[in-house]
């Protein structure tokens, strides 16, 4: 396997981002299922517990890290089924500000993620990761094996750490 990396840095209002994007031959309430309904997150990326809603603070694991270990992750905005931002705990950081905006377009949802890249935050560590991720929820809802992290690692620190 040889993942190609597809982020890119952006400034907006907000600073700049990290944003990557993956495309979905599927109805936009079905991706957004994907992506905030604890089962089916469980399958490529982690669980949460807690009441969930906007302000509400909820217990995020990511279950593929070499250390599983539970964080706050805040939501800020939550708009289904087209927007969902959190601050995730980050430890000895500032929290992580993470966008998930959805759009539908002719049978295709098209996903685009955005991580606020703050002080302390290494684009050539966080890159990598959340190519890693993305890639795990198209083999989750393609029914593909789930990748490896270390590929990615290998293949895409260099061009995040030059952006």
């Amino acid at each position: 396997m040889n993942p190609t990396p597809t982020g890119a840095l952006r400034t907006t209002v907000v600073g700049r981002e990290l944003v990557l994007e993956r495309t979905f031959h599927a109805p936009i309430d079905d991706v957004w299922a994907s992506v905030t309904e604890p089962e089916r997150l469980d399958r490529w990326i982690g669980t949460w517990s807690g009441e969930a809603g906007v302000g509400r603070t909820v217990s995020f694991t990511m279950t593929a890290e070499e250390e599983a270990v539970a964080e706050d992750a805040t939501i800020v905005e939550c708009e289904p089924p087209r927007r969902l931002v959190v601050d995730l705990a980050s430890p000895g950081d500032a929290p992580w500000r993470l966008s998930l905006d959805l759009a539908e377009a002719d049978g295709l949802t098209t996903l685009t993620f955005a991580q606020v890249v703050t002080d302390g935050v290494d684009v050539g560590d966080v890159g990598p990761g959340w190519e890693f991720y993305l890639d795990r929820l198209v083999a989750a809802r393609t029914g593909h094996p789930l990748p490896t992290f270390d590929p990615y690692l290998e293949a895409h620190q260099a061009y995040y750490s030059s952006l």
